[in-house]
């Protein structure tokens, strides 16, 4: 008969028993379905033994169906999918779907969702043991098994349309969805089906899936079309890293071995066909939270999609290590650090995020908006907006980590930045003050950004405005370059040793990681500096010959200069050499120069006299 009506065979191997009273049982023994045609010699579906009890006076008398425990042994269930997206089971759809347009439509007299609900159904419960599911989709290469199955469920009864299940519970290895087999849970206190209104209602519930332990309250499920679950959830602290490599996932190695060791999560969760969407999310990632909403999707290529919001988060953290190869004399700050193309090939995603504040490299941002593009190893920050240092930051980010040798490329802006802080930072160093604005368009490749920086091409502008330079009295080095031409004495130095300025205005190419600064102008208040250098950000060095052109009338030099001092300063052009490493170069008047200039000045004072002698004779 089943061979007839489904083209498939029933094979009952195992002995079968059959009582009447007081309970009519049934008892089978193992028992197999044969699977669809194409899905291969394996059975769709069997057990090793399986009962089935019901009263039998109640059931005549009142309709009153009461069924003890029902149980099933060593189920074994194949669900396939094959490389035409056909199922296993879509034969039983078809013939479900024929049968129900081959029956009449009755019209509803009593209004809808109104039916006859004169029969009881009680059953003392439900038990599957020792069981396996197994599932094979050939089209997406997906192959996940559940064995050791087990499902309990408490007390049903039936009436006026709806089922009630006291408690309900699930607990298996999972295979296939992770590197190791992984336990999986569920359990509920009751569920309640609503078969006129075709939704499933249930007590929260508790699950446990990959070392995550969720608490979900669900919606009712309406089970009428396609299933897609809404549930208000919450997820313990985990491990993200090991998740990760539950999930055959390499983790990144980061700077700090702690980073992404704690995350808890709260939000509305969609379970749809293509994602998972989590709305009214709070995200606990170590020391950050973020709240906002986020898409995981459920195919491997797909791409996250995410609306976040931050307080604060140590970039630092995240970065790969310091490299082992770095030798004794240098210090962790003067590593390289590496470009982390494992991460960014990892996913692709999409969104934007916003942060109260986040460091980087020393650097303190705040009040960060971005718009996030990764895609295949490609990650783009554009617009990139921040407060940095009291002033204004935009950029455009973009590392190209898909090839064998990543590349870094930002066109950035900065205006109103304090100087001083921002070199405390970058440089350690606090020997500057001052505002600055600029503009930095450049592009380098490697593994690190040392290789970057040594492959750094593009174009920099730069202006500093009313500042000061600590440790250099450039007014000072002036005087004592004269007082030696002139075999004096050397005035007595101002300390500390300062220079303010009131402009320095640089720009020029960068390629093959140096500066090439071909035009400097910086406004003193006693001179103006004109002149061309280079910075090299691979050696961390700077050399600039610069011209000084001493003011008729200097402002802010003090009043011990004399008026002799003065005159001879402001009839030469003063060469100065700035040289040394960026953080604190050398700053000296080219005194070799200066006391050439003097004796061709003396000689042409020398030469005129005697010419002017000559004509007037």
């Amino acid at each position: 008969m089943v061979e007839k009506n489904t083209g498939r065979e029933l094979s009952i191997e195992g002995d079968s028993s059959l009582s009447i009273f007081p309970w009519l049982a049934v008892e089978m023994g193992k028992t197999q379905l044969g699977n669809a045609a194409g899905f291969g010699e394996q059975p769709m579906v069997g057990f090793d033994a399986a009962r089935l009890s019901v009263r039998l006076l109640p059931a005549l008398l009142r309709q009153e169906f009461q069924v003890a425990t029902a149980s099933l042994d060593g189920l074994q269930l194949n669900l396939a999918i094959n490389e035409q997206g056909r199922s296993n089971w879509q034969d039983f759809l078809d013939a479900m779907e024929a049968k129900a347009q081959m029956q009449p439509q009755v019209p509803e007299e009593d209004g809808p969702g109104q039916q006859d609900a004169t029969g009881v159904l009680d059953i003392a419960g439900v038990k599957i043991s020792d069981s396996v599911i197994r599932y094979a989709d050939a089209q997406a290469g997906t192959n996940v098994q559940l064995n050791d199955l087990n499902v309990a469920m408490g007390a049903l009864s039936s009436g006026a349309g709806t089922i009630l299940i006291d408690g309900f519970s699930i607990d298996a290895l999972l295979e296939g969805l992770a590197a190791t087999p992984t336990t999986f849970g569920l359990e509920t206190d009751s569920v309640s089906i609503d078969t006129l209104a075709e939704t499933i209602t249930l007590d929260p519930v508790e699950m446990g899936m990959l070392g995550l332990d969720v608490s979900a309250v669900v919606e009712p499920i309406n089970y009428s079309g396609e299933i897609t679950p809404v549930a208000k959830i919450e997820v313990d602290a985990f491990s993200l890293r090991n998740l990760m490599e539950r999930l055959d996932i390499e983790p990144p190695v980061t700077a700090d071995p702690a980073a992404l060791g704690k995350v808890t999560m709260a939000a509305t969760a969609s379970v749809g066909t293509t994602a998972i969407s989590l709305t009214d999310l709070v995200l606990v990632l170590d020391d950050t939270t973020f709240e906002g909403s986020l898409a995981i999707p459920q195919g491997t290529n797909d791409v996250f999609l995410l609306e976040l919001g931050g307080d604060a988060i140590n970039l630092d953290r995240y970065m790969a290590p310091v490299s082992e190869d770095v030798s004794d004399e240098a210090t962790a700050e003067e590593a390289p650090v590496e470009i982390p193309v494992e991460l960014l090939r990892l996913m692709n995603a999409r969104g934007s995020l916003n942060l109260a504040s986040a460091s980087l490299s020393g650097m303190q941002f705040e009040d960060i908006e971005v718009v996030v593009v990764l895609d295949d190893g490609k990650l783009r920050l554009h617009p990139f907006a921040a407060t940095l240092f009291g002033g204004k930051y935009n950029g455009d980010i973009r590392i190209d980590a898909s090839g064998n040798t990543p590349t870094l490329a930002v066109n950035e802006n900065i205006a109103g930045v304090q100087l001083g802080a921002l070199a405390k930072a970058m440089f350690d160093q606090d020997n500057i003050t001052g505002v600055i604005n600029g503009s930095f368009k450049l592009s380098g490749r490697g593994a690190d950004l040392a290789a970057v920086q040594r492959t750094l091409g593009g174009n920099i502008s730069m202006e500093l405005v009313d500042g000061t330079f600590e440790g250099t009295d450039i007014w000072y080095e002036l005087r004592k370059a004269r007082a030696l031409v002139r075999q004096e004495e050397p005035p007595e130095p101002e300390l500390p040793a300062r220079t303010r300025f009131s402009e320095v205005n640089l720009s020029g190419p960068v390629s093959d990681g140096v500066f090439n600064n071909d035009q400097l102008n910086a406004g003193l208040p006693f001179l103006q500096l004109t002149g061309s250098g280079k910075v090299d950000f691979v050696a961390a060095t700077v050399d600039y010959n610069v011209t000084a052109q001493v003011f008729d009338k200097p402002e802010l030099i003090g009043d011990d200069a004399t008026a002799e001092e003065l005159k001879d300063l402001s009839k030469v052009r003063i060469p100065i050499l700035i040289t040394g490493p960026i953080t604190a170069p050398s700053v000296k008047p080219d005194t070799q120069k200066v006391v050439e200039e003097a004796v061709r000045k003396e000689v042409e004072d020398v030469l005129k006299d005697k010419l002017k002698d000559l004509l007037d004779r």
